[in-house]
């Protein structure tokens, strides 16, 4: 928009809309339009459903760092068959089986190719052990990418810097995995899991993301099925325990589920139940009494109410 269609020449009003619909800019406040016959950028066909939009554009999708090639390569299948599904001659299969060994040789060119060769798998396979989100697992192999490129695996096995990565970036979004968690996926022991972690965030020069208690509601909630009044509760429990200080140092898995537990307590919701809640990993039965005598008492000043 130049100068000239900033300002309504009628009203001297500075808030114009484009109107893309009906190709006019049109003034907001006195609905004088300033211009029409606007020209429209978009594609020239039109879709009404999302398999006619996916079949009509010719863009090809989006880059994927998960993928080796980030999705952008060209596959030479082994099923030798042409278009139409006939059969390849003879003489045309030897031509194919030497590019494809070809194309095999040329991804895995660079010591970088060959690490990512093993490593795009484990992440998969360990997001795919964990449900970790597509987002946070693009943005693991976006960060993976970048440490290969360092030359920082060296001297370091894979499967303890996808796991470190994948602890940082889980953390930074607010959805944490435990250190048990992903030793149980990568099969490394969390001590080397976490000494990768630090060596990482050391040397990108990285602010390691705090975990509150707070971040860890939402995944009990889902794992547990309670009721959003009971969620919310827990919610407004951690809340005032952080403003008083006492879930300072403590363990913030520990901490989300006794709050949980008392929250279930306040609301009757039966979901939210002891036992079942220390069956979930990373809660252990004296931690959550405890965590939980200390909420009822000085956070609710509830001294009468007895531990479930």
């Amino acid at each position: 928009m130049d100068n000239n269609t900033s300002i309504c020449p009628d009203c001297s009003n500075t808030h114009i809309i484009l109107d893309h619909k009906h190709g006019e800019m049109v003034c907001n406040k006195c609905g004088l339009v300033l211009i029409d016959l606007i020209p429209d950028d978009g594609p020239e066909w039109r879709a009404f459903d999302e398999d006619q939009r996916n079949k009509r554009a010719r863009a090809g999708g989006p880059v994927k760092y998960a993928k080796l090639n980030k999705g952008l390569t060209t596959e030479i299948d082994k099923y030798d068959r042409d278009i139409r599904g006939n059969s390849i001659p003879s003489e045309q299969k030897a031509k194919l089986y030497r590019m494809r060994k070809w194309q095999k040789r040329s991804r895995m060119s660079d010591s970088v190719q060959r690490n990512l060769y093993t490593a795009l798998p484990e992440l998969d396979r360990m997001c795919s052990f964990l449900n970790v989100p597509s987002n946070i697992k693009e943005e693991c192999a976006q960060l993976y990418r970048k440490i290969v490129n360092k030359g920082l695996v060296k001297g370091r096995s894979i499967e303890s810097v996808v796991a470190a990565v994948l602890y940082l970036v889980s953390r930074k979004h607010h959805l944490p995995k435990t250190l048990e968690e992903l030793e149980e996926a990568s099969g490394v022991s969390k001590k080397n899991i976490g000494r990768s972690y630090r060596f990482v965030c050391r040397k990108l020069e990285l602010k390691m993301p705090v975990v509150t208690s707070m971040d860890y509601v939402p995944r009990l909630a889902i794992e547990l099925g309670i009721s959003g009044e009971t969620e919310a509760k827990t919610i407004e429990i951690l809340k005032e325990a952080t403003k008083k200080g006492i879930t300072a140092g403590r363990e913030p898995m520990g901490a989300a589920a006794a709050a949980m537990c008392l929250a279930g307590v306040l609301t009757r919701d039966r979901k939210a139940d002891k036992n079942r809640i220390i069956k979930l990993k990373g809660v252990t039965e004296l931690t959550l009494q405890n965590r939980f005598q200390e909420l009822k008492s000085k956070v609710m000043g509830l001294d009468a109410l007895p531990c479930p």
